[in-house]
């Protein structure tokens, strides 16, 4: 079971392990979205109203678990501890170039 990464969702993990509100930002595209069990948020302004108050500015940390790449999509098992929500959760990033188009989180 692998639990390697490619470098754009590494260095989102590592900024989200960080509290790195910045470098949590800047890992999306100009469009990028997050979608969160069906709530979508679209653009860094919604991005960071979301992540305020259940990501970063939860406190969250990423212990990945599992992870496969296929092509531009990564799905990342992670056990996931924050002050809003706890527990293992499946992210799948669409990664575009540098940068993630999407990350979408599920049940794990």
């Amino acid at each position: 079971m692998s639990t390697t990464t490619p470098p754009p969702v590494t260095a989102f993990i590592d900024a989200v392990n960080r509290h790195d509100e910045a470098g949590f930002l800047d890992a999306f595209t100009d469009d990028g979205f997050v979608d969160d069990w069906g709530r979508i948020f679209t653009g860094r302004d919604a991005i960071k109203g979301w992540s305020d108050k259940e990501f970063i500015g939860a406190k969250g940390t990423m212990t990945v678990t599992e992870a496969t790449t296929t092509g531009d999509s990564t799905a990342v098992v992670a056990d996931w501890r924050s002050t809003w929500a706890n527990g293992l959760s499946r992210f799948t990033f669409a990664v575009v170039g540098d940068k993630i188009a999407s990350m979408t989180i599920r049940e794990g």
